[in-house]
């Protein structure tokens, strides 16, 4: 067996400014070619998982405007379930081209639809933090709160106004027994679409929750239960930094588990865009003694020649 990682893309590297399905399913194509480097050598076994949220907040409004009683708007758990259909199909167009142009047919891909257990008494149910949808004004924020009054909606990294949706932790993947056959068997897999579909355990069986999973802590939960090697999140950013944006801003390479969190203690990071990612990071290293890094899409040619990237290792 080759070297196992799980990948974490964002929702944001499958939209573009363009909404449409072509323009989605184009920046797909350009992804996959990105990643094909990963497992050109045929020595490492790749498992992606990506976010919704941009593509589930376009669903669940195309849903509300079109709400009747014939035609009645899927809740949230079922838009999580359909957005990773949807971009798993897309996924699977993509690495199938990838794959072929790259003379790598023999390779199989699925995209697995998964669901991510959750705790019902989760203190995110209470405390909404998950941004979903697109951008809004501030004149636009006024317009859609006298529509949707029970909506949440905070200003988010600077770039304008979301709705958030809760977002609790996941406990464990209710597929990963299932998904472990089909890596050993050399295939590619998508899995935990947008955090996965988010349920709670019932006596006999799962019961959907309204709320968005991260899918940065489901990808590290994901890396632990499949035995992954190494678990990488690509970020629009790209590597890690200190004091971010500022004059004395300076780029993180190779970090220990416990450095890494003393920086997450001092608040470092933006708690909307780089700090999960650490604290997703920090967590798989912790609970598997594991590496993980952080980089962006633009570095994988350098990831893979010497590691490049804000690696965060065991201490």
């Amino acid at each position: 067996m080759g070297k196992r990682i799980v990948v974490a893309l964002g929702g944001n590297a499958i939209l573009t400014d363009n909404p449409t399905a072509q323009a989605q399913a184009e920046a797909l194509q350009r992804t996959a070619e990105q990643l094909i480097p990963l497992i050109k050598g045929n020595d490492v076994e790749m498992v992606i998982t990506h976010g919704n949220g941009p593509q589930v907040g376009n669903l669940l409004l195309q849903q509300l405007e079109s709400d009747s009683p014939k035609n009645p708007a899927m809740p949230l758990d079922t838009a999580v379930a359909m957005t990773q259909g949807q971009i798993g199909f897309w996924m699977g167009q993509a690495f199938t081209k990838a794959l072929v142009d790259n003379k790598m047919s023999e390779v199989p891909f699925v995209s697995v639809v998964t669901r991510t257990v959750v705790d019902a008494n989760d203190s995110a149910f209470e405390n909404p933090t998950k941004p979903i949808g697109p951008f809004y004004t501030e004149q636009e924020v006024k317009e859609i709160q006298i529509k949707y009054p029970d909506w949440k909606i905070i200003e988010d990294a600077g770039r304008g106004y979301r709705r958030v949706v809760p977002s609790p932790l996941p406990l464990r993947i209710v597929e990963a027994e299932a998904i472990k056959p089909l890596l050993d068997a050399a295939v590619l897999v998508t899995v935990s679409g947008g955090g996965g579909i988010p349920v709670v355990e019932e006596d006999n069986g799962f019961k959907g929750v309204e709320a968005v999973i991260d899918k940065d802590f489901s990808a590290a939960k994901l890396a632990e239960l499949v035995d992954a090697d190494e678990l990488v999140i690509f970020t629009s950013v790209g590597d890690v930094f200190l004091n971010y944006g500022k004059p004395n801003q300076q780029t993180l390479g190779t970090v220990s588990v416990s450095e890494m969190k003393k920086y997450l203690a001092e608040n470092q990071f933006a708690a909307g865009s780089m700090k999960p990612k650490v604290a997703a990071a920090v967590s798989f290293v912790e609970n598997t003694g594991k590496v993980a890094t952080i980089t962006s899409l633009d570095n994988v040619t350098n990831f893979v020649k010497s590691g490049a990237g804000t690696r965060i290792i065991p201490d």
